[in-house]
C-alpha cells in the first residue's frame, strides 16, 4: 500500500459479572425507592456486563495492525477487569465508596482507569484510546468519550 493509512477503529469486548444496589445515602429511603426502583435492594443484584473499549488510529505498517490485542486485554484486566470481576461495586471498588455504583457511574470509572493508564502502556503506540462502553442489559449501553474522561469533564455523580 502507498501514502498514509486511513485511521480506523477497532472495539474489543469483554464480559465480567458483578453486584450492586443503587442507593443514594443523601437520600431518604423512598425517594431511593422511586428512583432506582428494583435496583435498590438492600440485599443488591447482579449483572452480566459487557465492557466495549474502542480504540482508533492508524495501521503500524510494520506489523499490519492497529494495536495488540494481547497487550490491550493485558491492559483492561489489569487496570480493571480484576477489580470488578465477580464482586460487589458498592463494597469492594474504591471509587464506589461515595458514589453511587450505576452503570452510568461504572462507565466512567473503566472510561477514567483506562484513560490514565493508556499513555504509559502504550507510549508508542498507533492506537489511542477512543470510547468505553458498558452493557448493562439487552436495553442499555452507556458510553463515555475517552479525552473526556482523561480530563475529566464527565460528572455523573449528581443525584437529587
Amino acid at each position: 500500500m502507498t501514502g498514509e493509512a486511513p485511521e480506523l477503529s477497532l472495539t474489543r469486548r469483554y464480559r465480567f459479572s458483578a453486584a450492586h444496589r443503587l442507593h443514594a445515602p443523601q437520600l431518604t429511603d423512598e425517594r431511593n425507592r422511586e428512583i432506582y426502583g428494583k435496583c435498590n435492594n438492600p440485599f443488591g443484584h447482579g449483572h452480566d456486563y459487557v465492557l466495549e473499549v474502542t480504540v482508533r488510529g492508524r495501521v503500524d505498517p510494520r506489523l499490519g495492525r492497529l494495536i495488540r490485542l494481547d497487550e490491550m486485554d493485558r491492559l483492561v484486566r489489569g487496570v480493571l477487569l480484576d477489580h470488578v470481576e465477580h464482586r460487589n461495586l458498592n463494597a469492594e471498588v474504591e471509587e464506589f465508596a461515595t458514589v453511587v455504583p450505576t452503570t452510568e457511574n461504572l462507565a466512567e470509572v473503566a472510561a477514567r482507569r483506562l484513560a490514565r493508564a493508556w499513555p504509559s502502556a502504550f507510549p508508542d503506540g498507533p492506537a489511542r484510546l477512543e470510547r468505553v462502553g458498558i452493557q448493562e442489559t439487552r436495553n442499555n449501553i452507556f458510553e463515555v468519550s475517552a479525552p473526556l474522561a482523561e480530563n475529566g469533564e464527565t460528572d455523573a455523580n449528581q443525584v437529587t
